[in-house]
């Protein structure tokens, strides 16, 4: 008798003996939970929402290094993913979204939490979940529009009664200022039903109501008020594009918000070391009384396989003293390197030679970096710095006085300089070395983020530091470039200068000093690497100014919001080499353009909202394409 026989008989035999078995069939399953069992136990209904925190969609995060090397502040030093500087297009659905079924589960939790059924909890319990269950909704919402422009707006689990025709469940996209307002909306609705309680940074609070409006508002004013610089990044019935006359409302909302979080007195800027560049770093990974950060995507180190702890240290710790054999895919761009401005309020690129043509000196590599910005060595990993408290490597070779240089293709090799027959290193441990997977290939590892703690750069350990959503000197920025709009530049320049002064400037700005370029300017070098890039240069429509497809050299103006940035360079470190001279054994600089660097990034105008693609729009044929594509 063969196997499959045999397989049917046992089947068979089963399903006769389960009919007959009145027990079995009386008992209660116990891989499902009943709304009844469900909706009146407080520590269950937790377990819903805390699945839908969990899966808050996003761009960019620790969960993947990748997407922070798609645009200029980075390159991505990993053999599969050089692609990202080849290319000279992003498609038009790079940054879609189109989650309705999400959306569907937190109405169907809404909904649930409303009802009788959770009339046995105590009240502000019932009213804190339906609250954190708007506060999701608002939040997919706000994460559609600012990828897809105005999309359908449902606010209620929609039914399918099996007719065989679903067109009524068909909606249209709302306008794109009608998302906006929702969320606004939803969020002031929902304020006084969340806890005030610093303490809270996995779930929605007062707080984190006013840090969103603040963000959202101002993503909505902006895109109203420079939206008039792209008419053609418009549709006409409003699904795309929001009117300029809705600016100064907006603007006006975004500033509201912001103080009034900032005048709540429970929130401060993160201040706890004497050494500024240390306490930006730390302020990432501190979880103990961190009064700054506001919402967070937590993390536990556990054995489970699932990202319960994150890979962003595994991923990018340097290579000379990687706790496993990777790391180093995170490289900072001089790009971004060069925006931290000098102590005394002005900027400067960095000089490698002097003004007779000659290489200028140091005999450390800091050096070159001194004197700025505290911003610059909380976020970069600079040559010459330590990380876990160890020396890192970073030079790329011998420059011999006549120009030559002697380098090597593999970490810390070592061979003959000329006059001498005993092998020396050549080249650092932590690289740079031109296409050398997890070398430091612009001349920079990334800080930011990065878990100091002894086995976090170890696959089976991870790390458990958090990722921050929102946090309280964003807001100062949002309050500032809102009041800056509205024509309050004094008020802008204050809250600038709180943030700054943490930063180690002690001459503040001035109202006459603040521009938008100073605005783009401060958030660039204060949130890098925290996924705000992207949706700034959309909402200000200075993507495909700066992306723009040219081949251009490394701006000599990075104070400048709308320079072209679309190649991804490096700064180098060298030892000088020549026996006898004053110099020899000191570092020399040389700017760089990675070998894997051959394409030059190009924003589109149809890049500004993203495809929604032929399905959705084949089943429903109310949905309207977005422009420019």
């Amino acid at each position: 008798m063969n196997k499959k026989i045999v397989y049917i008989l046992l089947l068979l035999l089963t399903f006769n003996w389960s009919c007959n078995d009145d027990d079995f069939l009386d008992r209660e399953p116990t891989n499902i939970l009943l709304d009844e069992q469900v909706w009146t136990d407080e520590a269950l209904i937790l377990s819903v929402v805390s699945d839908l925190y969990f899966r808050i969609p996003e761009y960019q995060s620790l969960e993947g290094w990748w997407n922070f090397a798609d645009f200029d502040e980075a390159f991505a030093s990993n053999f599969g993913d050089y692609w990202r500087h080849k290319n000279n297009d992003w498609g038009y659905g790079e940054w879609s979204l189109w989650n309705y079924g999400y959306i569907r589960e937190i109405n169907l939790f809404i909904q649930k939490a409303q009802s009788d059924l959770t009339n046995n909890l105590d009240p502000a319990v019932k009213s804190r979940f339906i609250a954190e269950g708007r506060f999701l909704r608002a939040n997919a919402y706000f994460e559609l529009v600012k990828r897809m422009g105005g999309v359908p707006l449902i606010t209620e689990p929609l039914e399918y009664d099996f007719s065989g025709d679903a067109s009524y469940l068909q909606r249209p996209r709302a306008k794109e200022s009608d998302i906006y307002d929702f969320v606004l909306s939803e969020l002031e609705e929902i304020k006084n039903d969340l806890p005030n309680d610093v303490n809270v940074k996995s779930r929605a609070t007062q707080a984190l109501v006013l840090a969103m409006q603040s963000r959202v508002a101002l993503y909505a004013a902006s895109i109203a008020k420079y939206g008039a610089t792209t008419p053609a990044v418009f549709l006409p019935g409003g699904e795309v594009g929001i009117p300029a006359s809705m600016a100064e409302s907006y603007y006006t909302k975004a500033l509201s918000a912001a103080e009034q979080l900032i005048k709540n007195g429970d929130y401060a800027l993160y201040n706890k070391k004497e050494d500024l560049s240390d306490n930006f770093a730390s302020l990432f990974v501190d979880k103990g009384n961190n009064t700054e950060v506001i919402f967070v995507r937590d993390y536990v180190q556990s054995e489970r396989w699932d990202g319960r702890a994150n890979l962003w240290t595994l991923w990018n710790q340097p290579w000379s003293g990687a706790e496993d054999l990777e790391g180093g895919r995170t490289n900072p761009s001089l790009n971004l390197v060069q925006s931290f401005e000098l102590l005394d309020n002005t900027f400067a690129t960095f000089e490698t030679m002097d003004g007779g043509g000659d290489y200028l000196y140091f005999d450390n590599p800091l050096e070159m970096f001194a004197g700025r910005d505290a911003r610059l060595a909380g976020t970069v990993i600079l040559p010459g710095s330590k990380f876990k408290g160890k020396d890192l490597d970073i030079w790329a070779g011998y420059q011999l006085a006549d120009g030559s240089i002697i380098t090597g293709d593999e970490f810390g090799q070592r061979k003959e300089l000329p006059g001498t027959d005993t092998p020396v290193q050549v080249v650092g441990f932590d690289g740079p070395i031109d296409g050398r997977e997890f070398s430091a290939q612009s001349g920079f590892y990334v800080r930011k983020h990065m878990d100091p703690q002894t086995g976090s750069g170890q696959r089976g350990l991870k790390s458990d530091r958090w990722w921050v959503r929102y946090r309280l000197a964003e807001v100062y920025l949002n309050a500032a470039e809102a009041a800056f709009e509205l024509d309050q530049a004094g008020k802008a320049a204050g809250y600038l200068n709180v943030v700054r002064q943490r930063a180690g400037f002690t001459t503040d700005l001035k109202a006459s000093d603040v521009t938008f370029d100073r605005i783009v300017h401060e958030r660039k070098v204060e949130l890098a690497f925290e996924g705000h890039e992207l949706w700034d240069m959309k909402r200000w429509r200075l993507a495909h100014i700066v992306w723009n497809g040219e081949k251009v050299p490394l701006t000599d103006k990075p104070w400048k919001a709308d320079e072209v940035s679309t190649r991804v360079f490096g700064l180098w470190p060298y030892k000088y080499y020549e026996p006898g001279s004053e110099n020899n054994g000191k570092y020399i600089f040389k700017q760089i353009l990675p070998g894997q660097v051959t394409g030059a990034d190009r924003f589109r105008l149809g890049n500004y909202y993203s495809f929604i693609n032929d399905e959705i729009r084949n089943n429903n044929p109310q949905i309207v394409k977005n422009p420019n594509q």
